[in-house]
């Protein structure tokens, strides 16, 4: 059986809105200010090694299929990862996923298709981004695992993780790693 993990980009005040600066956001761009040096190069190559299969909200997926397929081969073996990695999009609107080897989940079909993956794959199903996507998965009790990189600026303002989420979610932390100029904080559902 696989876990579901979920990998976020957020800065000290829990904003994880457009830490590539590509969608637009006042405050986007954010996440390359900072180093996260070989640390945390190597944290996200390993996550996605471990990882079966990606799941993604449609606008996160917009902007990773927009990005990656130009990547496969400057981008290294990430690049080339996640570019051949099956992905799952839960989205109402996307008719086709184009980008190679992803398949759309119906929101009303999501839950169930999701818990039927986590008991097919034997690797990690990683989330990133998605934060709609994030709180749906934590309301119905199947993240098993989140992972933040904390980027140390406080931005005022964006999209935070958890804004809107239904129940308090009690964590424990599971470790801390030092990446950079950033903190990579586990935390596993108590």
């Amino acid at each position: 059986m696989g876990k579901l993990v979920v990998s976020e980009f957020v800065s000290v005040d829990g904003v994880f809105e457009d830490p590539g600066g590509a969608e637009g956001f006042e405050r986007g761009g954010w996440a390359f200010q900072f180093d996260r040096g070989p640390e945390g190069d190597k944290f996200k190559l390993d996550e996605l090694i471990a990882a079966d299969a990606l799941l993604l909200g449609r606008v996160t997926y917009d902007g990773f299929a927009a990005a990656w397929p130009a990547l496969e081969e400057t981008g290294g073996e990430f690049g080339r990862m996640m570019n051949s990695i099956p992905k799952y999009v839960v989205s109402g609107s996307l008719h086709s996923a184009d980008w190679k080897n992803s398949s759309v989940i119906r929101p009303h079909q999501a839950m169930g298709e999701i818990g039927r993956l986590k008991r097919e794959l034997d690797g990690d199903l990683l989330v990133a981004g998605s934060g709609q996507l994030v709180r749906a998965l934590t309301a119905a009790g199947l993240v098993d695992e989140y992972r933040l990189m904390v980027f140390p600026i406080v931005l005022g303002a964006g999209k935070r993780l958890f804004d809107g989420s239904a129940a308090p979610t009690n964590l424990r932390l599971a470790s801390t790693q030092e990446a950079g100029d950033s903190l990579i904080l586990t935390y596993v559902p108590r």
